[in-house]
């Protein structure tokens, strides 16, 4: 099992970063929502939201993964590192399925290069905040926990 940093000195940076993402994927959504809410859930192919691709769903989609980091980066309680890490995982996946099938009919959110650039952009700093935002109380903060309880193997 992998040993993330605990209590590392720039958490307070990383949590901003992870607000950051989570308030402009509220914000990509919010004007996706106001933009296309009038051409069906996966209409307005070629539609431009914030200079990128995208429909009504991958709008909704954003508004809620954006809702649930910035709750969970309110909430902290290292609940935001396990959000941050699954959602930011579940970004790069989504962004990689794009940008396989941009230019094809299987580009079902209407996605451009750009909004998978933002995507891995964006899915690659809710990883890195998953990573680093992690916090033990300070007597447990230095060993991996087997080494702590006295096991070796």
């Amino acid at each position: 099992m992998a040993h993330y940093p605990v209590n590392h000195p720039m958490r307070p940076l990383y949590r901003a970063l992870a607000a950051l993402a989570g308030l402009y994927l509220v914000l990509y959504g919010v004007v996706g929502l106001i933009m296309v809410s009038d051409g069906g859930l996966f209409g307005h192919p070629d539609e431009r939201i914030l200079g990128q691709g995208g429909n009504l769903f991958w709008s909704i989609v954003s508004l809620l993964v954006g809702v649930v980091v910035l709750i969970a980066t309110v909430l902290g309680r290292n609940i935001d590192t396990e959000v941050n890490r699954v959602l930011g995982w579940g970004l790069l996946v989504v962004g990689s399925y794009e940008l396989a099938a941009s230019r094809t009919d299987a580009n079902f959110l209407d996605f451009s290069i750009a909004t998978v650039v933002v995507t891995y952009l964006v899915g690659l700093a809710l990883v890195t905040s998953g990573l680093y935002i992690k916090t033990e109380r300070t007597e447990n903060a230095g060993a991996p926990r087997q080494v702590r309880e006295g096991r070796t193997a």
